[in-house]
């Protein structure tokens, strides 16, 4: 109720509906933010699964960085899905991703 009170002090909304379409901005933006959120750590967790198996290129660490991939993956379609991140940019995101785990397992097949 307390966080209500304040919003309602925050917002420069006139009407009943300028209220509500506030309140309903601010859910979105949050739920929004920890998508968001959750995508970068993922891809973050990745990046340090990529870096770990370029320094010592084992079966198991690829697995590994694979399995961080998929997961980052599901997690940036389920925020295009949503609505979170435009299609363009998730694509782009997944793209990125996979550019940094194809030299080192080319590599490391030779």
């Amino acid at each position: 109720m307390y966080i209500l009170i304040v919003f309602l002090e925050l917002t420069v909304a006139n009407t009943k509906s300028a209220l509500k379409r506030a309140q309903i901005a601010e859910r979105n933006r949050l739920r929004n933010k920890a998508y968001k959120s959750a995508v970068k750590t993922l891809m973050k967790k990745y990046s340090n699964a990529v870096a770990v198996y370029a320094a010592n290129p084992t079966p198991e660490l690829q697995e590994e960085a694979q399995a961080r991939l998929s997961e980052a993956y599901g997690k940036i379609d389920k925020a295009v899905k949503r609505g979170v991140l435009h299609p363009n940019n998730g694509a782009r995101k997944k793209s990125r991703l996979a550019h940094k785990l194809k030299p080192i397992t080319q590599t490391a097949a030779e």
